[in-house]
């Protein structure tokens, strides 16, 4: 049959709609789910940074320095919640001048590592897929006037 006769055009009919359809889920699903991916390595960066911002303040509000770890750690899980990311996949580590944590003047420094896990992956944490690792840390000084 020549390409121009009317039965070849009629069985062609309908498969262009076919093929974008297919094209557009081809392609347009790992898209989204690549910009789900990166709104949460997102979100996951700014819980950090706000979480050891927040507990290195509450640390060098406390009388002690164990009393400073527990207020720090809670102000991180705190802090984690409200961004949507569970506390068991953080980590919070306190860092002080050699004076000591609670001396006026101390520096006193908070870093907080995430890992962020893939977004719609069943069973996660089984299977140790994540989709990347993020931290921040903060330093606040001890008053000298509590």
């Amino acid at each position: 049959m020549p390409p121009s006769s009317p039965d070849n055009v009629d069985a062609e009919r309908g498969s262009a709609v076919v093929e974008f359809t297919f094209l557009c889920l081809l392609l347009m699903v790992p898209v989204v789910y690549f910009i789900i991916t990166v709104g949460q390595l997102q979100g996951g960066s700014f819980a950090v940074v706000g979480a050891a911002d927040q507990a290195a303040k509450v640390f060098v509000a406390q009388p002690d320095a164990a009393s400073g770890r527990a207020a720090a750690e809670q102000a991180v899980q705190l802090a984690l919640a409200d961004y949507g990311h569970p506390a068991d996949n953080a980590s919070v580590e306190t860092s002080c001048d050699p004076a000591g944590c609670t001396a006026p003047g101390s520096a006193v420094t908070v870093t907080v590592r995430l890992t962020v896990p893939l977004p719609f992956v069943p069973f996660s944490d089984v299977l140790k897929l994540d989709a990347g690792q993020v931290s921040a840390s903060a330093t606040q000084l001890v008053g000298r006037f509590r």
